[in-house]
């Protein structure tokens, strides 16, 4: 019989992945691109628009407590068997590019103790025997995850709070550190040359990326032990992550000048923990940093693997996706999945590419399912009288498209293109009487102007 999961294991997985690497290179993400005053703006917009996006979600869970898997289940519901299916995509491929960005940064961390000036062996994280490191860890956590969503939930809580010491070690010590002078110098960022909301603006994804995973507790809602513990978990994990987020960029930015602090090697912390506590300090977050990716790349695993699983059973990805082992394990979305994050690991070899780009990349793909789940609540509220569920709805679709107009014209062609192979897999799950629910004709032309569309849209990204 399947264990389910409780309110401390949800909340783990929640709040394990969404600290992950991004925490660790945060204050020179963030001081690369906004002062002061944009940064404290930038954060409130998304501490707002994720805590709608959450509030959302914990509402969801109630009003439509039989739509297991959330995120694509709320999506094919309010919207038809299309935009399911490309949330459901979006959220997939955004979750393999994590783990794929997980897996690189976890040995470029590892560099640190291996590498010399004479002599590169992890490098960033896309060297022959870095992705050969990579391979080993990725399928010994495939293998854990077969053994159960329970087992790879237990062990995530203990990293959870493995990851917790160092992120509170750096706290305590940047609160003896500040230096409130250091931090209100040019506070409104004009040494940047840029307008106060275009530093905002560029906060945006690097934000909206350390919040990824906000909807973990959701996409195994079918395991939970209780339906009101996945809301529970989602805010509780929201707030204790924005908490953490929020000490981190401005504490930083009272021990070091943000000029000094934007050009510095990440992951940033592990510099500004040198400056703190000496030469052990880069060591400390080094090894911090490798607790804390291993720990939200499991959450990853487990999320990664749910969302094709349902997708299958209700027709959106191909049927023989939704076959579990005799553990209830996702045994052939596990496959799936981590077979996509090897091809990539391998392409990461080849094109040297780094974490940065496929942050980047990651981020893009979240869009559109976030957006969705919010205009589902509203779709769901309106007309009814529930003013206070509708409030949330618009505010978490007024949050999503804020994010799209801030990702900017470039990353929208990019998420064209990577749709448009979706596309193929959607017509070829629905084939042979699989698609019990006809597609609609405004359905029909979308996905012909989505794939249209996929052409121009490379050929600009290739130029």
């Amino acid at each position: 019989m399947e264990k389910k999961l409780g309110l401390s294991a949800l909340t783990a997985l929640v709040l394990s992945s969404m600290l992950g690497a991004g925490v660790f290179s945060l204050p020179q993400n963030m001081a690369a691109v906004a002062g002061p005053a944009a940064l404290l703006i930038g954060w409130i917009i998304t501490g707002v628009g994720i805590l709608f996006l959450a509030l959302a979600m914990l509402l969801l869970t109630r009003l439509k407590p039989e739509l297991d898997g959330g995120i694509f289940t709320y999506a094919r519901a309010g919207f038809g068997e299309l935009l399911g299916f490309c949330s459901a995509w979006g959220y997939w491929l955004c979750a393999v590019i994590a783990n794929v960005s997980y897996l690189v940064i976890v040995f470029s961390a590892l560099s640190f103790f291996t590498d010399t000036p004479n002599r590169v062996v992890f490098g960033d994280g896309n060297t022959w025997q870095a992705m050969l490191g990579a391979s080993l860890l990725l399928w010994m956590v495939h293998f854990l995850v077969l053994r159960g969503v329970q087992t790879a939930a237990s062990i995530n809580l203990l990293a959870t709070l493995g990851k917790l010491v160092p992120l509170l070690l750096f706290v305590v010590l940047a609160v003896a550190a500040f230096n409130y002078d250091r931090f209100h110098f040019d506070f409104s960022g004009l040494s940047l040359d840029k307008p106060l909301w275009e530093q905002v603006k560029q906060t945006m994804l690097i934000t909206l990326w350390v919040f990824i995973g906000v909807e973990g507790a959701v996409v195994v809602s079918a395991r939970a032990r209780q339906k009101k513990d996945v809301g529970r978990a989602t805010l509780l994990a929201v707030l204790a992550a924005l908490l953490v987020y929020l000490l981190v960029t401005l504490l930083s930015l009272g021990v070091v000048p943000r000029a000094e602090l934007a050009q510095m090697r990440n992951p940033s912390m592990a510099g500004l923990m040198t400056r703190l506590m000496g030469h052990w300090g880069d060591a400390v977050i080094a090894a911090g940093l490798i607790v804390s990716v291993c720990g939200a790349y499991l959450s990853w695993t487990i999320m990664a693997a749910e969302v094709p699983f349902i997708a299958a059973q209700q027709g959106a990805f191909p049927r023989s996706i939704a076959r579990q082992n005799k553990r209830n394990a996702p045994a052939a979305s596990l496959w799936l999945t981590n077979g996509s994050v090897q091809i990539c690991l391998i392409l990461i070899a080849l094109t040297h590419a780094d974490y940065n780009t496929l942050l980047t990349i990651a981020s893009e793909m979240i869009l559109v399912p976030y957006l969705l789940v919010g205009l589902y609540l509203v779709k769901l509220t309106r007309g009814k009288a529930q003013p206070l569920a509708l409030a949330v709805g618009l505010g978490a679709s007024f949050y999503g498209l804020w994010l799209l107009y801030a990702s900017g014209p470039l990353h929208l062609l990019l998420s064209v293109v990577l749709y448009a192979p979706g596309l193929l897999l959607f017509l070829f799950a629905r084939r042979g009487g699989r698609g019990d629910i006809s597609l609609t004709q405004l359905e029909r032309v979308a996905i012909g102007l989505l794939m249209a569309a996929s052409l121009p849209a490379m050929w600009q990204l290739m130029v």
